[in-house]
């Protein structure tokens, strides 16, 4: 199947366009939000039944390794290249959101993966969840030294020296950035389904055969088509941002794939879980990182990170994205 005419990604499509049409069709909030529950769960548990199956070998433990590495290099590049075209705490934002994850771009692939017949490991899901959280502690500890920067330069300034600033009470926001990386409910859930499905395997797939099943395919399209209606309220909101930022919405994904595409060929991943390393490199976090955000680093603009992440790199991952990753990694790694 073309994977522009998989079913879900048409529903999203069909989300965007009844956005920009100012349709009344809406998904309420309160089934947004169990559908967002219900597919990180399945997911979970679908990755705990695989993983079960399979075990845990070289492969695995390849993969979850090139995630950390992906989850540190990215934010850092992006921060190199960012802080050239935006003002420090906007650079430091973007960079956090292009640095961390989107779980519905990794399910969307997950999916068409299954479509076409070559599943990616279960313990791809837990490559995941270890690439959400590093991000934004990198961020809010770039935002805590940029205002100790600023702070030092105030009281040099005022006459009071660095010894002031040393005898103030620094508050840590990066351990609250930590605890709330740590604390988010859908990596919690994701992780704790993926631990069931884990434990109990085979007979524990056949009980929820149903849940992780069909049922899956019908609510993934219907949560794509809420992607898709929010997609369409935060496309106007790329007017007027910077072209070269708009360029980095693209570029940045295709070039941060390109990474773990050359880090999958370097440890011999299979062809399914590159394309998923790739997929999470190219992704961008537009609702774990932007609520940590919002209050740890209020300095940087939810427009500019919100905006371009949900407007521009969601849906061409989605839409484009997915299918050339899985071209490229059948490409390079395959036989």
């Amino acid at each position: 199947m073309n994977p522009l005419l998989d079913p879900a990604i048409l529903f999203f499509a069909l989300g965007i366009a009844a956005g920009l049409l100012r349709s009344n069709l809406e998904i309420p909030a309160p089934l947004s939000r169990f559908l967002s529950l219900y597919l990180l769960m399945a997911l979970g548990l679908k990755g705990g039944f695989a993983l079960a199956e399979s075990g845990f070998g070289g492969d695995v433990l390849a993969a979850l390794a090139a995630a950390v590495a992906l989850a540190v290099v990215v934010p850092a590049l992006g921060w190199l290249v960012l802080r050239r075209i935006l003002p420090p705490f906007d650079a430091a934002g973007v960079a956090a959101t292009y640095g961390s994850v989107s779980a519905v771009t990794f399910i969307a692939a997950m999916h068409a993966l299954e479509q076409q017949g070559t599943p990616a490991g279960g313990h791809m899901a837990a490559a995941m969840a270890l690439m959400e959280s590093p991000a934004i502690v990198l961020a809010v500890a770039m935002a805590s030294a940029l205002r100790g920067r600023a702070a030092g330069t105030a009281l040099v300034m005022a006459g009071h020296g660095t010894a002031a600033l040393r005898g103030a009470p620094q508050p840590n926001p990066v351990r609250g950035a930590v605890r709330d990386a740590l604390t988010d409910g859908g990596t919690l859930l994701l992780l704790g389904a993926l631990l069931v499905g884990l434990s109990t395997g085979e007979s524990g797939a056949r009980s929820m055969s149903l849940f992780t099943g069909d049922l899956f395919k019908g609510l993934l399209a219907l949560f794509l088509l809420d992607m898709g209606l929010l997609t369409a309220r935060h496309i106007g909101g790329l007017r007027g941002l910077p072209a070269a930022l708009l360029l980095y919405g693209v570029l940045g994904p295709l070039a941060h794939a390109a990474i773990a595409l050359v880090l999958a060929a370097w440890l011999g991943l299979a062809v399914p879980d590159a394309t998923i390393l790739m997929v999470l490199a190219a992704s961008a976090s537009y609702i774990a990182v932007p609520a940590v955000l919002r209050h740890a680093v209020p300095e940087a603009r939810p427009a500019l990170y919100i905006g371009l992440s949900l407007g521009l790199t969601f849906p061409f991952n989605l839409m484009v994205g997915i299918p050339l990753y899985t071209q490229a990694a059948g490409m390079v790694l395959g036989p």
